[in-house]
């Protein structure tokens, strides 16, 4: 063994752990941190729409935010459309408590509405909304972040006959059907 094998292996070992180090930074860059940001409820305009005040680029105006995951029924698909938007406004409580609101990895559609998870009081208003039968869970590529949840919500909804699934009163035609054939 040479006398310079031990300061070569600490060389080594000391390049190793620096590439190892780089290569997990490079690969956190792909996978960006999780955004939220705290926003007033100024109204519930649907099921799955609210217009919040006291988004970072504009803390004065008014946003229109669509939670993600979510397709509740059309306010005129009666009685679901508008037990959609009363769950949602109750779940919301007092305006002047914040929600938050958390960013997946596409921040807006393609009418320029923000798309987020509106978190309450540690409840995922998506989720709920799915769960109580107030609206379907429909993946909204490439947000997937909570999918998981919302589809085990809507199983949940389904097999308890809650909301649009109740059976002695079910809904028809999903909101989509219903918007297509009511434009």
């Amino acid at each position: 063994m040479s006398p310079h094998t031990p300061h070569i292996l600490n060389g080594i070992q000391t390049f190793l752990i620096l590439t190892c180090l780089l290569l997990l930074v490079s690969c956190q860059a792909n996978n960006p941190a999780t955004t939220q940001t705290q926003v007033k409820v100024a109204r519930v305009v649907s099921g799955q729409t609210l217009e919040v005040v006291g988004m970072a680029e504009q803390p004065n105006l008014i946003s229109q935010v669509r939670l993600i995951g979510v397709d509740a029924p059309d306010l005129r698909q009666r009685p679901w459309g508008i037990q959609s938007k009363e769950f949602l406004e109750e779940s919301i409580g007092d305006l002047d408590k914040p929600v938050m609101l958390e960013f997946d990895l596409e921040a807006k559609d393609t009418i320029g509405r923000t798309l987020a998870y509106v978190w309450k009081d540690g409840k995922l208003l998506n989720e709920q909304v799915v769960k109580q039968g107030y609206a379907l869970f429909v993946e909204r590529s490439p947000n997937h972040k909570y999918d998981q949840r919302l589809e085990r919500a809507q199983q949940w909804a389904r097999i308890m006959g809650q909301g649009i699934w109740n059976p002695d009163r079910p809904m028809r035609q999903t909101s989509a059907e219903f918007r297509r054939l009511n434009r």
